[in-house]
């Protein structure tokens, strides 16, 4: 059996999904899912405060990039004394989670602990089913894997055949960043497209574009969906001034008609891994409330009330 060290909330589900759970010897900072993996040693660690507002986070974020520093650190002293065999990481955004270039520079300080690096890097849904073979195939379970693989890929057709006969497809805006504001991109577009939806703002496998509030007044979609990077549903209620206070909001149809749907992107459309599944779910209960209850309500979605 292998030491497994995941510095990726995704990949950590992947090794999980895959029957690996038991081999997991160390986890990142933000690593919580599944159940069972929260006493596992903690190998990363943000270099900034995570509290505060989103213009906190942002300007924070922006402030360490401009001087080409890391978001995050790897705990060298952790990982050196946990002597992995493999540690899975990413290099697809260096905002998101510790990147590659962190963990070969934890590694050269490091010069006992030689491990395979499974480096992941989705930037949509086939991505995601790319990254899947990959860690199954660096942990030796190729046959799991695609057998896993299928499962995942025969749910998301099921749905997307079903969501192709239901009459209504709304335009729909992701929100991945409140202030300043952000489309979700990635893979978030194409679960849109798969739930019977339209995208207004962003482009499949494209990172996260900034979009302005004027931008989003012209495209002025019938749906508006809040999944701020990392925030769960209540972080996101907090900031929900900052957009109501805005003069634009109350012209929005989205607004006007009541839909406006806050999910927790945290555990489900941030991360690039199986619960992208359950993900294209809420999506569907979300556009056709009467066709779809898969019994994500209140716990990876709710609708907003003003007079909440």
């Amino acid at each position: 059996m292998s030491n497994i060290v995941s510095l990726l909330p995704s990949a950590t589900e992947m090794v999980c999904a895959l029957g690996c759970q038991d081999q997991l010897t160390g986890r990142s900072h933000e690593c919580d899912f599944p159940t069972g993996i929260s006493q596992l040693p903690i190998c990363t660690a943000p270099n900034l405060s995570v509290d505060g507002t989103s213009q906190d986070i942002h300007e924070r974020v922006s402030g360490i990039l401009q001087n080409a520093l890391s978001v995050y650190r790897v705990e060298t002293d952790t990982l050196r004394d946990l002597h992995p065999d493999i540690i899975v990481t990413q290099t697809q955004c260096d905002v998101c989670a510790v990147s590659f270039t962190d963990v070969e520079k934890a590694l050269k300080e490091s010069l006992e602990i030689q491990p395979t690096v499974i480096s992941l890097h989705a930037t949509n849904f086939q991505g995601v089913w790319d990254d899947i073979l990959r860690v199954a195939q660096g942990l030796g379970k190729e046959q799991e894997g695609q057998i896993l693989l299928a499962s995942y890929q025969n749910s998301v057709s099921t749905i997307a055949d079903r969501c192709n006969t239901v009459s209504s497809h709304p335009s729909v805006a992701c929100i991945e960043w409140i202030e300043p504001l952000m489309a979700a991109g990635n893979w978030v577009p194409e679960l849109v497209a798969l739930a019977g939806g339209q995208s207004v703002f962003g482009e499949p496998g494209a990172h996260a574009p900034w979009i302005t509030w004027e931008a989003l007044a012209k495209a002025n979609p019938d749906i508006l969906v809040l999944m701020p990077c990392g925030f769960s549903m209540p972080r996101i209620e907090e900031e929900m001034h900052v957009l109501t206070e805005n003069p634009v909001w109350p012209t929005l149809k989205a607004v006007q008609q009541g839909h406006i749907y806050l999910t927790d992107g945290n555990q489900f459309f941030n991360r690039p891994g199986p619960r992208l599944v359950e993900s294209l779910e809420i999506f569907t209960e979300i556009f056709h409330p009467t066709d779809f209850q898969f019994g994500h309500e209140g716990t990876g979605w709710r609708r907003w009330l003003s007079a909440n």
